[in-house]
């Protein structure tokens, strides 16, 4: 049996959707930018930096250049980033708890395949998930922002912003099946997981609005490859490459020691 491409195809009809609603969301927002183009770039920058810090970032506006479709992409670009750490939130915390949840473990464990085998496996297919998803915002992301670009380089920013969104992704992946491994209960693996998600994303636009709170950047991993840095600022940064690796290590030696050494519900 081979769990990989089992795995693949259980997730198969998942991914095509969350793929279809990356693209509506991208081609959304880039039609939107086409739709504000009879605002002066000016205005609009303008109109917008009247506006509550807490509304700027919550929209991701203010400091880009909204006038120009890389400014306005960016802006947009922290929407994207949330849907990709959901989706590789959910595909982390429930490629190992499904099968307990599905009662299909002892099915699984009897197998002539070692539980180091079934989990190397699943990585691999969650690995493949996550670069299938990144990949697909990618090339509709050049696609539709060099298309409204008018000329402009954003190749480049594109490609940069895409690569800090596959760390993240690899992150909250690790985080999902980690504590997936780790919990007793299975179920509390998703619920958490998208937790820790939501709560670290709550803290970057809490950093956004209070600059007192900058201290705490390095908690949150939204603020590892923010859009701002990676377009207009010092490009990734190695304290941010260095603490991302350190967490998705820790959390894939955690899936290996603790997922060998549990009692599986059958």
């Amino acid at each position: 049996m081979n769990i990989y491409l089992r795995e693949l195809k259980a997730n198969g009809k998942s991914l095509f959707i969350w793929c279809i609603i990356m693209i509506a969301f991208v081609a959304a927002s880039m039609g939107k930018y086409a739709a504000s183009s009879h605002i002066s770039g000016q205005s609009l920058n303008d109109i917008i930096s009247k506006m509550p810090d807490a509304v700027k970032s919550m929209f991701g506006a203010g400091t880009f250049d909204l006038s120009k479709a890389i400014g306005f992409y960016g802006a947009m670009f922290i929407y994207v980033v949330l849907m990709a750490a959901i989706h590789a939130s959910m595909i982390g915390a429930n490629i190992i708890s499904k099968e307990e949840d599905d009662k299909t473990a002892e099915f699984l464990m009897s197998k002539p395949v070692s539980r180091i085998n079934v989990i190397t496996s699943k990585l691999l297919a969650s690995f493949t998930n996550i670069a299938i998803f990144n990949i697909v915002t990618l090339l509709s992301s050049l696609f539709l922002v060099n298309y409204y670009s008018k000329g402009e380089n954003v190749t480049d920013d594109i490609l940069k912003l895409m690569i800090g969104m596959f760390i993240l992704q690899m992150i909250f992946m690790s985080i999902g099946i980690g504590l997936s491994a780790l919990f007793k209960n299975s179920k509390l693996a998703s619920p958490v997981t998208v937790g820790v998600m939501l709560v670290t994303y709550v803290l970057s636009l809490a950093i956004d609005i209070d600059s007192n709170l900058s201290g705490l950047k390095y908690f949150t991993p939204f603020k590892y490859f923010d859009a701002k840095s990676l377009i207009y600022g010092k490009g990734f940064e190695i304290i941010y490459i260095v603490l991302s690796i350190l967490i998705i290590s820790v959390f894939i030696c955690v899936t290996y020691v603790f997922y060998k050494k549990r009692d599986l519900e059958i």
